[in-house]
């Protein structure tokens, strides 16, 4: 399931392009941690009423805006996983203050993916976000692409890099597997 994150700013089946992310910018601006929260426990809900998916496990997995989306997913409702592709924002950064103060709260295990050669996300701000996991304690994998930039992982952008995207794929398969496969819902805590 893929929720409409921008539906409050933007009309019905909005879709950005590269080309022109100016337009993507407005929609961007405008989601808070509370609306995306919001919007988070709403798809959750919906889809834990299904009567065929109620214990089910669930997870997350984000690209880009949608990495944090996948982290505050995990903080917000009771995942059995996440997987953020470099997700800008879970550092503090000139978009948002980040959630570092809330990874301590962090119960499903994340796998974190950051191209090395990014300059949208510095080496301080993963460090920043590991630091923060490390000193809580918290359940994560963490891997770098020395050699893919921000992006690798689309192959309608510039920065797309086919080895790095094959490789954090194949990880982000058996990272699912290993967490969603014959499990049981967990409960939140």
């Amino acid at each position: 399931m893929a929720p409409e994150l921008f539906h409050r700013t933007a009309a019905a089946g909005f879709e950005g392009s590269y080309v022109d992310f100016a337009s993507v910018m407005p929609h961007m601006r405008a989601l808070t941690d509370k609306t995306l929260a919001s919007d988070i426990e709403a798809a959750f809900g919906w889809f834990a009423a299904d009567a065929g998916a109620a214990s089910l496990p669930v997870g997350a997995v984000g690209y880009c805006m949608g990495g944090r989306v996948a982290t505050l997913a995990a903080l917000t409702v009771a995942l059995a996983c996440g997987v953020s592709y470099y997700g800008g924002g879970i550092a503090p950064d000139p978009f948002s203050g980040g959630l570092l103060d809330r990874l301590r709260n962090l119960e499903a295990p994340m796998l974190f993916f950051w191209g090395g050669l990014d300059q949208h996300i510095s080496p301080e701000q993963v460090r920043a976000v590991t630091s923060a996991l490390r000193a809580a304690n918290r359940p994560y994998v963490n891997v770098e692409f020395s050699r893919a930039d921000h992006g690798f992982f689309c192959d309608a952008r510039p920065s797309y890099h086919a080895e790095a995207a094959r490789q954090s794929w194949a990880l982000t398969l058996a990272f699912l597997d290993d967490h969603l496969a014959g499990r049981a819902h967990p409960a939140r805590t």
